[in-house]
C-alpha cells in the first residue's frame, strides 16, 4: 500500500482537484479554534475529546479514523506511522467507539475519542496524531492496480506529569573550508542535534568562528532548529564566510531550546559545543621560509 499523509490543522488539499477534506479539533458545537491536540495529565487520568473531519469534495466519501504515533523522519520533520505499523505510545492510549464513517459533500462529522494515560506512563512529551484515511484503488503507469493510502491528520501532544529534562546535545561536528590561497575563506560546519531529554523542544542555534584570543573571524550563521522530539536526531550544515586562514580556529555551536508547549516554567539553559580546526596561512608560511633562507644564507660564512 502506498501512503500520502498530510499534516493539517486547517484545510489539506489531496493531490486531485475535487478530492479534499479537513481534519482539526473539534467539540460538541463544532471546530473549537485550536490548531491541534495538547494536554497535560497524570497517569492514570482519562482525557475525552473530539475531532472534526469535513468532507470538502463534491461527492460522498468513507473515512476511516484512527490515531498513531509520531516521529521525526531523517531531515527532522514530523510524521506519523504508516498504517501497518502499530502504535506502542500514545497513539494506543486513544480509543474510538467507531472509526468508519462516510461523510456526504460539504459536510463533517464530529467523532469523539477517549485517551486513557497508563498508570505507568513515563513523564514528559507523547506525540502522535488524529487521522482520517481514504483508501482507493488506482492504476499505475504499466498498469498496475495499487491500494493508495491517503491521510489527513491534526497533530496531538500529550505531556505526562512527573520530572522533566530538557536538553539538546549537539555531536558529530565537523568543520572545512575552501577559498583562494589569498583572502578569506568560507567555513561549512556540520553537526547532529539530538533532543536527549523527555519534552519536545525548539531551539535557535548560533554557528560561528574564531581565532586564538577569541578573535571573531567572519559572520555568523543563524538558524531555528525545527521541533525534535524526545530521542531524535537531526544533522544540520551551515555557512560562515569572510574567515581568514589564521591558523587555528575554533568553530561553535551554540543552541537556546525553547519549549513549544510553553508549559515549562523554568528557563532552559543554552548549551554550545566547538571543535577545533586549521585554516593554514599559506602566504604567511610562503613569507616566513622565504625570510628564513635569506637568514640562513646571509649567515652562512663565505667560502675563501
Amino acid at each position: 500500500m502506498i501512503t500520502n499523509l498530510v499534516l493539517a490543522t486547517t484545510l489539506a488539499l489531496a493531490p486531485s482537484p475535487g478530492f479534499s477534506w479537513s481534519v482539526q479539533p473539534s467539540g460538541p458545537k463544532g471546530p473549537t479554534g485550536r490548531d491541534y491536540f495538547s494536554y497535560s495529565a497524570a497517569p492514570g487520568d482519562t482525557i475525552k475529546d473530539t475531532v472534526g473531519v469535513t468532507n470538502r469534495s463534491s461527492e460522498k466519501m468513507t473515512f476511516k479514523v484512527y490515531a498513531t504515533d509520531a516521529f521525526n523522519t531523517a531531515d527532522g520533520s514530523f510524521a506519523l506511522l504508516t498504517a501497518d505499523k502499530k502504535p506502542d505510545d500514545v497513539g494506543s492510549w486513544i480509543s474510538l467507539t467507531k472509526r468508519t464513517f462516510t461523510v456526504k459533500p460539504g459536510k463533517r462529522v464530529d467523532v469523539p475519542f477517549t485517551v486513557k494515560v497508563p498508570e505507568n506512563a513515563a513523564p514528559g512529551d507523547h506525540s502522535g496524531g488524529v487521522l482520517a484515511a481514504v483508501t482507493q484503488q488506482e492504476t499505475t503507469g504499466d498498469g498496475q492496480k495499487v491500494n493508495v493510502d491517503r491521510r489527513v491528520a491534526a497533530r496531538l501532544h500529550l505531556r505526562v506529569n512527573g520530572p522533566t529534562t530538557t536538553a539538546l546535545k549537539v555531536d558529530r561536528i565537523t568543520a572545512s573550508h575552501d577559498g583562494p590561497i589569498v583572502g578569506d575563506r568560507t567555513v561549512k560546519v556540520s553537526y547532529r542535534v539530538t533532543n536527549t531529554g523527555n519534552i519536545r523542544l525548539t531551539a535557535n542555534a548560533k554557528v560561528y568562528t574564531e581565532a586564538l584570543f577569541t578573535w571573531p573571524q567572519g559572520a555568523a550563521a543563524e538558524r531555528e532548529i525545527p521541533e525534535l522530539l524526545p530521542g531524535s536526531s537531526y544533522t544540520f550544515t551551515d555557512e560562515i564566510t569572510g574567515v581568514l586562514p589564521a591558523g587555528p580556529l575554533k568553530a561553535s555551536v551554540r543552541l537556546t531550546p525553547s519549549d513549544p508547549g510553553g508549559l515549562s516554567p523554568a528557563r532552559i539553559d543554552p548549551t554550545t559545543r566547538s571543535i577545533t580546526f586549521w585554516a593554514v596561512p599559506w602566504v604567511v608560511l610562503g613569507a616566513a621560509v622565504v625570510i628564513a633562507l635569506l637568514l640562513i644564507r646571509r649567515r652562512r660564512p663565505a667560502r675563501r
